[in-house]
């Protein structure tokens, strides 16, 4: 579904995002202004090692001012390249493992009032060591994040506690523990459709800047 938008400014550029101005019209033909940040979507993986501990990252995130407990976790922003095929890469350059067994956990969006932002949460098990991507240097806030395993139950508990509050985190994991009783057979292969990726590019489309 699309309410017509009538115009489309660019107000703000960022590295990463940008904020965007549209005028909207809605079912009863009133006009709305919208702002809202075009993002190019992430990829997400909740990590299972064979002793039930998932695989962590400490991150420090400057707009809530906090060093927050995550999952690795990457942009989309690589032209052309697969979702999972991101994600693999995340889990090299983060925390250095592959994965023999890729499943997906859950799609979303982040901040649907606001943002643009879609996110495919993966499930990885049977984990090795892999050394990081060629090329590859950390910098930012990556060049300062630690590893750290923990208990998949001590996580579920953490986040209904408050304790952890990421969303890809909290998403992910609620997601694989309401997963895991019915068998991780049943999750969706990871070369699943995800079609909320189309129609970002069909929104994006419909209406040109100004």
């Amino acid at each position: 579904m699309g309410w017509p938008v009538v115009s489309r400014h660019l107000v703000g550029e960022g590295a990463i995002f940008d904020l965007v101005r549209d005028q909207v019209v809605d079912p009863s033909g009133a006009e709305l202004r919208r702002e809202w940040i075009r993002h190019p979507g992430a990829v997400g993986v909740i990590a299972l090692d064979d002793d039930d501990r998932i695989v962590l990252v400490r991150q420090y995130r400057h707009a809530a001012g906090l060093r927050l407990v995550e999952p690795p976790a990457g942009l989309l922003d690589v032209d052309g390249e697969d979702y999972v095929a991101a994600a693999r890469r995340e889990l090299a350059e983060e925390v250095g493992l592959r994965a023999a067994d890729w499943r997906v956990l859950v799609d979303m969006f982040t901040s649907p009032g606001a943002s643009q932002e879609g996110v495919r949460i993966y499930l990885a098990r049977d984990l090795h060591p892999e050394p990081q991507p060629t090329g590859f240097v950390a910098d930012g806030e990556e060049a300062h994040m630690d590893i750290v395993r923990a208990d998949f139950d001590d996580v579920v508990d953490a986040i209904l506690d408050g304790r952890l509050q990421n969303p890809v985190l909290v998403a992910g994991v609620m997601a694989a523990a309401a997963a895991r009783p019915r068998g991780w057979d049943r999750l969706r292969n990871a070369d699943a459709p995800w079609p909320a990726r189309r129609l970002r590019e069909e929104f994006l489309a419909r209406a040109p800047f100004a």
